[in-house]
């Protein structure tokens, strides 16, 4: 297989009814879908700039544009939903869901663009540039968080981004409320997981309330100063909150995730001056990686 083979014809089968220029898209239609296609993911599992993409994958310039539609105006996230409808339907989404972050050192040429620090990137629209890029400042220098929920066996249901200084516990709400499953034919998407397993970081009660008032499981250890100030305040501190320790073992897969997804350079380094376009590069790994899950037979 050539090196710059990327998507078997049973994978582009899949996302290419799922595609703006299938689906009815007014005006001059698309030409070479599965080529620029392939040519964003290239980039992305290279860690190139775009004007290095090989020719073979049409001009530069219409690879970085169809990427920046498409992040934008939903289709990448529009073809992972689909993708999780399919694994859902058939069984294969393990509903026992890891939440994790991963800070990723922004490269010199993706911090250039004007931005508001301090601001919060925005959370509410995920398809909207928030004023800070989702570039922050933390220890390492400039670096963005991918945010991420799995299923129990580690494949990402939701991405998000933010800022590399930002806590983990203020993003697991939204994160929370972008887990929509559909069904195929009628019913409401499925939002509720079993279980959710999440290291100290998500050990807060606003969490932990949060998923008890829903019904789920938490499997979330508590740090130690949070036992220490239980055990002070003695009688009025309550019962310590359950905590299954052969559960949380299952934990380590999101962190294969995060193996996984930095196995394309251009997620392990950010290159993207925009946090829009770092993001749907993201999705398409996540889309990648359910493809492979699901194999060539529909």
């Amino acid at each position: 297989m050539s090196r710059t083979s990327v998507l078997t014809d049973g994978q582009w089968a899949r996302i290419q009814p799922l595609l703006p220029s299938s689906a009815g898209r007014r005006g001059r239609p698309f030409r070479d879908d599965r080529r620029v296609v392939e040519g964003i993911i290239y980039r992305y599992r290279c860690g190139i700039a775009w004007r290095d993409v090989p020719e073979e994958f049409g001009p530069w310039q219409t690879i970085w544009k169809r990427h920046r539609r498409y992040s934008g105006d939903e289709t990448w996230d529009s073809i992972l939903a689909a993708l999780l409808t399919v694994a859902d339907t058939r069984g294969e989404v393990d509903w026992s869901v890891s939440v994790d972050s991963t800070v990723n050192r922004a490269h010199q040429h993706g911090t250039n663009l004007p931005r508001t620090t301090g601001a919060g990137s925005n959370y509410m629209n995920l398809f909207a540039e928030p004023e800070d890029h989702a570039i922050g400042r933390s220890r390492g220098g400039l670096s963005t968080k991918i945010h991420a929920l799995v299923d129990g066996k580690g494949r990402p249901l939701v991405l998000l981004v933010a800022p590399g200084q930002g806590g983990d516990a203020p993003m697991f709400a939204h994160l929370m409320n972008q887990l929509k499953i559909h069904r195929v034919g009628p019913g409401r998407p499925r939002t509720r997981p079993d279980r959710v397993r999440g290291d100290k970081a998500y050990s807060s009660r606003a969490i932990r309330t949060h998923l008890r008032d829903r019904g789920i499981t938490a499997v979330i250890p508590q740090p130690s100063d949070q036992i220490g100030h239980r055990k002070r305040r003695g009688s009025t501190g309550g019962r310590p909150p359950a905590f299954d320790k052969e559960d949380y073992k299952g934990r380590n897969v999101v962190e294969r995730n995060f193996n996984t997804f930095k196995q394309w350079r251009a997620l392990a380094t950010r290159y993207d001056k925009l946090a829009l376009t770092y993001r749907g590069g993201a999705v398409l790994r996540a889309i990648s990686i359910w493809l492979t899950a699901l194999g060539d037979t529909p």
